[in-house]
């Protein structure tokens, strides 16, 4: 792996926000160094060659911060961009040792063209986009080769079948599946049934009109209180009658 050098000045001061407005207005990137026995320590480092080197190195590059007299091995341990631009915000570097073990994520780069895909009409499902993984900084690979070119319709491909170099342990589990080949389902709707005729007029509600019943009660009504009134008339007369005698 490449040693990349980045020279880096050491941030004085606590670091308000002011001050880091100013550093990112000249396109500078304001960082943190921490790990080891030794206490944190704020720097700051050009964007650009902070990018370039990600370049070139890949995500775990190691990278050998230059400050001054003393230099500090690192890997780049976070990244914050900002929402909008994607410029870089902030970068977090861990001190780490040559001789001993660290754990990182390397990307998993697909090869070829499945041909279930190609010729089937299938498509291309990810199920893992990179590896866990525990190695020496040296031997920590840029990414992983992943060859789809024999997939075909239903056919798979594990993580315990990726070419991983020599001296890199692999911390995902053997049997998971990383992409496989699979068909696209078209689900379609059956049309809804039509009512019969007979039925769809059975369901409509019938409205009984009482209107004219109405009237006719009413009608009734008033020729009975006209005809009782004569009657009534005579009752009180014989009563009269009655009393006179």
């Amino acid at each position: 792996m490449e040693d990349i050098k980045l020279t880096v000045e050491v941030r004085d001061g606590k670091g308000t926000k002011k001050d880091l407005s100013t550093l990112r207005a000249q396109a500078r990137v304001p960082g943190v160094v921490y790990g080891g026995d030794k206490p944190p320590v704020r720097v700051a480092l050009a964007e650009r060659e902070l990018l370039d080197a990600r370049r070139r190195g890949g995500v775990n590059a190691i990278l050998h911060l230059v400050m001054g007299k003393t230099e500090e091995t690192v890997i780049v341990k976070d990244l914050q961009r900002h929402p909008v631009t994607e410029r870089l915000v902030h970068a977090d570097f861990q001190r780490i040792s040559l001789t001993q073990k660290l754990e990182a994520k390397v990307p998993l780069r697909i090869l070829g063209e499945a041909p279930g895909v190609k010729n089937s009409g299938g498509i291309l499902q990810y199920e893992l986009r990179e590896l866990s993984i525990r190695a020496l900084p040296k031997d920590i690979p840029q990414g992983i080769d992943v060859d789809v070119s024999r997939l075909e319709i239903n056919q798979h491909i594990l993580v315990r079948e990726l070419p991983v170099p020599a001296g890199v342990e692999v911390l995902d589990a053997p049997e998971h599946m990383v992409v496989n080949v699979t068909t696209i389902k078209v689900v379609e709707e059956a049309p809804a049934a039509a009512a019969p005729a007979g039925e769809a007029a059975a369901a409509e509600p019938e409205v009984a009109s009482t209107k004219g019943k109405k009237d006719e009660e009413g009608k009734l009504v008033k020729e009975t209180a006209k005809g009782a009134a004569p009657a009534a008339e005579k009752g009180k007369e014989s009563a009269k009658k009655e009393g006179e005698k």
